[in-house]
């Protein structure tokens, strides 16, 4: 049983007050009125009131006066506002100036009881500058550039909102590192984080992955599958590019979304879940939505709160900062320089692959110089360099017109070469098994 709460409601709509108030006292609460900020701060002042929820556009003194008033005068009173629809920049800074959440109008029954529940629980958590710190040095998120810093800001405001958050940008840019900061750094980060990878799996697998299915529910189905949604019951889950999921399943997804609960393959009743929803995608989903490749009412659902990575080429001063976190990683901590002249070359590549690919760069260069220093030839960027050809290189240059194959061959004798023959180490830094390098140096009829 939930313990009763004092809700403090300010609006200025005497059928909104109302509406809230019958709401309220259904789930035990509760409810004191006021008209306006003024009036909710006398009322602040003359009762103990373990919640405010407030409208955003009042007269007398907005929202968001209210709200930096009960900041400084009443911090530890979680405050939840109310906005209007499609103020998706004013809600994400009302999340950042200190509200608890905010519920977008119109709001049904249940996204009310939600939100108040959820500020009205035992042990919730309001995020901190100090939690900011330690959730972005937990998943290693490392940048000095001011612009993703700024979207790292908003992630970590918004942490504790349960809406939903939808994260754009290029392969490689650590979208989900975003997603898991968003987990860590809010009240969730107790509880499960649950990834699925939208592009993986066809539509009808997805479908079971995503919803579960009951035994019997199809051929093959020989036991109950409990799916994703379920698993992540009271935390986060991570749709990985979302936009590459098939249209009927998205009108199963946008249902899951609206009425927060799921019907598993052959089930004969809902089940409800409670689930902070977080989704990314490498394409622009506002040109697939335009396309009709992507439901526009499912892209609103999820972008609630829009967050966009920037490249590396959009950050290039990250460029040095990522090399010597990397090169500190993998080669235990050691010093191991890297003279101007190869920082420079490391700065002007254009790095189509982003962190990911300067990552693994990092890993094949620090396991190619071994014990020595390093040098630009151990990063194998001519390994996927189209732009810098130069008579008598021996770097490997994948030239416009070569084959998918071609390239492969390519690379796996270069590095070859670079590790002198030594097929652990390059089966290591080309990420197979030594089985398939051997099968296919067999397939170029090379040495084995």
């Amino acid at each position: 049983m939930q313990e009763r709460s004092t809700i403090l409601v300010v609006d200025d709509e005497e059928q909104m007050r109302s509406a809230m108030e019958a709401v309220l006292a259904r789930m035990g609460h509760s409810v004191i009125k006021a008209v306006n900020g003024s009036d909710a701060l006398e009322k602040l002042e003359q009762s103990k009131v373990d919640v405010v929820i407030s409208d955003m556009k009042m007269p007398v003194m907005t929202g968001g006066e209210l709200l930096a008033q009960i900041k400084e005068n009443h911090p530890g009173i979680p405050t939840v506002m109310i906005t209007a629809y499609g103020t998706i920049e004013q809600a994400v800074e009302v999340m950042k100036d200190g509200a608890f959440d905010f519920v977008t109008k119109p709001f049904s029954a249940e996204d009310l009881e939600g939100v108040i529940s959820r500020a009205t629980s035992k042990g919730r958590k309001i995020p901190t500058k100090k939690a900011s710190s330690i959730s972005q040095d937990a998943v290693a998120i490392v940048t000095g550039d001011p612009t993703f810093k700024r979207v790292l800001e908003i992630a970590v405001s918004v942490a504790s909102s349960s809406a939903s958050v939808l994260v754009q940008g290029e392969s490689g840019t650590g979208k989900e590192l975003i997603a898991r900061l968003l987990h860590t750094s809010g009240k969730q980060d107790n509880e499960p984080f649950v990834a699925v990878n939208c592009a993986a799996l066809p539509e009808n697998l997805l479908e079971s992955e995503l919803f579960g299915h009951e035994k019997g529910a199809f051929t093959g189905a020989t036991a109950t599958k409990i799916g994703k949604f379920e698993q992540a019951n009271g935390g986060t889950i991570l749709l990985d590019e979302i936009s590459e999921m098939e249209l009927p399943l998205q009108a199963k997804l946008l249902r899951v979304l609206q009425e927060r609960e799921v019907d598993r393959i052959g089930g004969t009743k809902p089940i409800p879940v409670d689930v902070r929803v977080v989704a990314t995608t490498n394409r622009d989903i506002r040109q697939t939505v335009a396309k009709g490749d992507f439901r526009e009412d499912l892209y609103y659902r999820l972008n609630v709160i829009p967050l966009y990575v920037p490249s590396l080429r959009e950050r290039k001063g990250d460029i040095k900062l990522l090399l010597e976190y990397f090169i500190r990683r993998f080669s235990n901590g050691a010093a191991k320089k890297i003279t101007d002249a190869q920082l420079k070359k490391l700065e002007d590549y254009a790095w189509p692959g982003n962190v990911r690919e300067l990552q693994n760069a990092c890993q094949r260069a620090v396991l190619l110089a071994q014990d020595g220093d390093l040098q630009a030839e151990h990063f194998l960027l001519g390994a996927i360099d189209s732009t810098q050809e130069s008579e008598g290189d021996d770097s490997l240059r994948l030239r416009s017109g070569l084959s998918v194959a071609e390239a492969e061959k390519r690379l796996i004798l270069e590095t070859l070469r670079v590790t002198n023959n030594n097929k652990t180490k390059a089966a290591e830094l080309l990420g197979i098994s030594i089985r398939t390098l051997r099968n296919k140096l067999h397939e170029y009829d090379a040495p084995r």
